[in-house]
Order: structure tokens, then sequence, then C-alpha cells
């Protein structure tokens, strides 16, 4: 059976979408995901920047936009 690991996303742009951290290492997974977004502060071409909730709860949070 294959499995996928998500996390969830706060806030910003893609708020409540899952992110698929399958495969992803632990380094790769505590640096958190910076996602490409038409919706965020910088329009078509800009980034949300999202960091893991402390704790490990499976959440990463908004930290911003970025170009």
């Amino acid at each position: 059976m294959d499995w996928h690991a998500y996390v969830e996303l706060v806030g910003g742009p893609p708020d409540g979408q899952l992110l698929d951290v399958t495969g992803w290492t632990s380094e790769e997974s505590a640096v958190g995901a910076l996602l490409a977004t038409d919706a965020g502060l910088f329009g078509p071409g800009g980034r949300s920047d999202y960091i893991p909730e402390p704790g490990g709860n499976g959440w990463y949070i908004w930290n911003g936009d970025t170009s």
C-alpha cells in the first residue's frame, strides 16, 4: 500500500490546503516551504513562505509573501 504524508497550510493565500511532503527529509521538513502562488501580495510569480508550527502538529504556518 502506498502512503502519503501531508501538512496543512494555515494562513496566507492557500489557507486550509494540504501540502504533500511525502519523501521529504527531516531537514527539508524543518525548513518549511516556499510555494508559488498567484493570489499572494506579489501576484503572478509571487511566493508564499510557510514554516512548521512549533510542536510538530502537522501544520505549516504562513510567514509572509515574497517576489
